[in-house]
């Protein structure tokens, strides 16, 4: 169940442009990091220009992508290549003119400290292997 939320700054997005940053987000989490599509969340939001800065000075156009998944779940690999993949799918949908200082963060927080629907990842982790066993 990983949340990823899409910060950016500049131009508008357009309705269109907001919905290939959700489907490209959603299937490199599934391609990439190997989660599970229908539990994948994705925000896109609009910030105002004036609330960003890089070095302390404005910026024109620049993104942060904060991707949350369950610690332990995916290789260094993984992350590298979604990084590298996340950073590419936002140049293709905003432009060149996005900053070379837009960020892709991975959050990798414990199984035992989130989940969805009043069941953490643990909880769901442990049903799982009694299924299994």
């Amino acid at each position: 169940m990983p949340f990823i939320s899409v910060k950016a700054i500049g131009e508008p997005l357009a309705q269109h442009q907001v919905k290939a940053i959700q489907e490209g987000i959603t299937a490199l989490m599934v391609d990439v990091l190997r989660k599970v599509g229908p539990l994948v969340a994705v925000l896109v939001e609009q910030v105002p220009a004036k609330s960003w800065t890089v070095g302390g000075e404005p910026v024109a156009c620049a993104a942060q992508v904060d991707a949350i998944v369950s610690a332990g779940t995916n290789t260094a690999e993984e992350k590298a290549r979604f990084v590298r993949e996340a950073n590419a799918l936002l140049k293709s949908v905003i432009g060149s003119r996005l900053s070379e200082v837009s960020y892709v963060v991975i959050h990798e927080v414990p199984k035992d400290s989130w989940g969805y629907d009043g069941l953490t990842q643990a909880y769901r982790a442990d049903q799982r292997s009694s299924r299994e066993a």
